[in-house]
């Protein structure tokens, strides 16, 4: 069965997405490769142009006329794209040439709907957007409504705070150490990683009541106190942890294939990162030593002794190592967050954001009211703007609230470190083989909730 011209273009205008879709070469020119490269290497419209028509040159001037290019589409599906992201993909034979990430396909309006929540009622929200990082969604929000507000937290609410994010990290990046072996055809690191990771999700579920999403890390401090015997979980949990990440390195580091796979492969410059907004482990690769806890410091981080893990030439094998070794200097951090943990209050004791203790709401009738408004209504913010941003797994993770002086932000932005760095994709991508593209989404290590907030 044929089909007539005039089928085939009404087919495409039906199947068509608009402006998301890849176009041609011919028809975007100098305009598309400005977008791809010259917003990196600081190109003019004409030199851009120029680059474009320049022979040999995988950038957009190639030696492939366009009708022997092919465009594929990659995902949206789990496996592989790391959610819901899809690519486009235009090929020269096994070649990619060039890549277009498109997006949109699991906003949830998380952001909006912050701000028809209180305050007290925002973690609840943000700790869904990075779920595999949930408790530093908390962390930016609560630090940002903090500075709003202008209270101290008790130095025992911080110190744990410090815990349990650290705790995070190492669960974050041993999902990472999971997916990206499976990713990578390393199928039994999907059962090491998540066996580990199992075991953090079990303290967090002890303290917490929860695996994830745990709306713990509140403004004005955490929820409740550690309980009883948490030392030793912690203690026993990060001392099993350095033999199995021995294993990792045994098992991938120093195995052949695995660096064949990665060296290499999806290599982005500091320049570039840089000019792309990149940061954490995506940046470091590169060997640029940026990391908030040291450049920016925040709770106690500028007390604490630990090294910024970084890379040499960017490729997927330097954002692998670094993540293996970032779990080492997390549980450097945790000993030491330990071993300094304080005594005293695990949130403010301020009336007007804390609500009172459980026992005292039925003994008395003002604190049953009090209880009541702060549930119901929340506590009011001054007005103000405030942009706090902390170091997720992925890298700065921002939130940017501003107050209209109601128990409601007047308006919220996240700064989510998956969406930024997903513009690295086509840069690294460029030149590559379609066989590299799953490990380099790998190493870029995108949570979709995040992107797609």
């Amino acid at each position: 069965m044929t089909t007539t011209a005039q089928q085939q273009e009404e087919l495409a205008a039906l199947t068509s997405e608009g402006g998301q879709e890849l176009g041609t070469r011919a028809m975007s020119g100098g305009v598309q490769v400005l977008r791809e490269v010259g917003s990196v290497l600081r190109l003019s419209e004409a030199e851009a142009a120029e680059l474009a028509e320049r022979p040999g040159r995988v950038d957009g001037g190639l030696e492939a006329s366009e009708d022997e290019t092919t465009i594929i589409n990659m995902g949206p599906q789990h496996p592989s794209t790391h959610g819901v992201l899809r690519l486009m993909i235009e090929l020269d034979g096994e070649q990619v040439l060039r890549t277009k990430p498109i997006i949109g396909y699991l906003h949830t309006g998380m952001e909006k709907t912050g701000e028809v929540l209180t305050y007290l009622q925002g973690p609840t929200n943000v700790t869904r957007m990075d779920y595999a990082a949930p408790l530093f969604n908390e962390l930016v929000f609560s630090l940002a409504t903090e500075a709003l507000l202008g209270i101290e937290v008790p130095e025992r609410a911080t110190w744990m705070r410090m815990l349990l994010t650290e705790l995070n990290r190492i669960s974050s990046h041993l999902l990472f150490m999971a997916t990206n072996g499976m990713d990578l055809g390393a199928v039994s690191m999907m059962i090491y990683g998540w066996r580990e990771r199992e075991e953090t999700l079990r303290f967090f579920e002890k303290v917490t009541g929860l695996r994830m999403n745990h709306n713990f890390i509140r403004p004005g401090g955490v929820a409740a106190d550690l309980p009883d015997g948490w030392r030793d979980d912690v203690l026993r949990l990060v001392d099993s942890l350095p033999p199995r990440l021995d294993e990792y390195d045994t098992l991938m580091t120093d195995q052949p294939i695995w660096r064949e796979r990665l060296q290499g492969v999806g290599a982005i410059t500091t320049e570039e990162a840089v000019a792309l907004g990149a940061t954490g482990p995506l940046l470091r690769s590169t060997g640029y030593a940026w990391d908030l806890r040291r450049t920016m410091p925040y709770l106690h981080y500028d007390e604490m002794d630990f090294d910024v893990v970084v890379g040499t030439y960017g490729d997927c094998f330097d954002r692998y190592a670094i993540r293996l070794n970032e779990i080492r200097e997390s549980i450097r951090i945790i000993h030491q967050v330990v071993d300094r943990m304080p005594p005293g209050d695990y949130r403010t004791q301020d009336k007007k954001v804390t609500p009172p203790p459980r026992a005292r709401i039925d003994e008395s009738m003002e604190a049953l009211i009090h209880h009541f408004k702060i549930f119901t209504e929340g506590f009011k913010v001054p007005e103000g703007e405030v942009y706090v941003a902390v170091e997720s797994p992925r890298g700065e993770l921002g939130c940017y609230l501003v107050s209209d002086g109601s128990s409601r932000p007047y308006r919220m932005h996240i700064r989510g470190p998956s969406f930024v760095n997903l513009q690295t994709l086509p840069h690294m991508m460029r030149g590559g083989l379609i066989a590299d593209a799953v490990a380099v989404i790998s190493s870029v290590d995108p949570i979709m909730g995040e992107v797609d907030r």
